[in-house]
């Protein structure tokens, strides 16, 4: 089992133990964080295999995710928040470098997308979930680039639906 593969199934048991209810979402947010950035992989430069992209995709979402926790620091100064939530923007873009190397690799085929319903009112009309049943593969974006593209590609229904993680995604942290 090679280091990309140990991280998966480390990830699959936090979230196994988030299912039950063992950890909440911050405690497996913070494990999985801990996991890709101590855990000596990545990110990959080079993504010439599914399995990397869907690597830096979970880095990049654990990064900015984090930076997003941390500019809700009570008491912050303005150019200190504003620094997180732009480096936090920053590693969203990256993520969605890695969706897009996803999609393309496998050619879109397979692929469904739609919007998802959320709690966030920020959030509603924009996140979308992608689904790659035969790969077992679920991703989110907000992108506008990555939406027009799977539009073009004609896995995007327009209907918005509940997501396949919808305890998971709604939930706040």
């Amino acid at each position: 089992m090679n280091a990309i593969q140990k991280y998966f199934k480390y990830r699959q048991n936090l979230i196994d133990q988030y299912i039950k209810g063992d950890m909440t979402k911050r405690e497996y947010l913070q494990r999985n964080y801990e996991a890709v950035i101590y855990g000596d992989i990545g990110p990959f430069s080079n993504i010439d295999t599914i399995e990397k992209a869907l690597f830096n995709y979970q880095y990049y979402n654990a990064l900015a995710k984090e930076q997003k926790l941390l500019s809700t620091t009570k008491d912050m100064n303005y150019e200190l928040k504003r620094d997180f939530l732009e480096q936090s923007n920053y590693y969203y873009n990256k993520k969605d470098r890695a969706t897009l190397a996803v999609l393309r690799m496998l050619d879109y085929q397979g692929a469904k997308a739609y919007f998802i319903s959320v709690h966030s009112k920020y959030l509603k009309g924009k996140l979308f979930e992608i689904v790659i049943e035969e790969e077992n593969i679920i991703l989110h974006s907000t992108s506008s680039f990555i939406l027009k593209c799977l539009r073009e590609e004609m896995v995007f229904c327009e209907e918005s639906r509940k997501s396949l993680i919808d305890e998971y995604v709604n939930r706040r942290y």
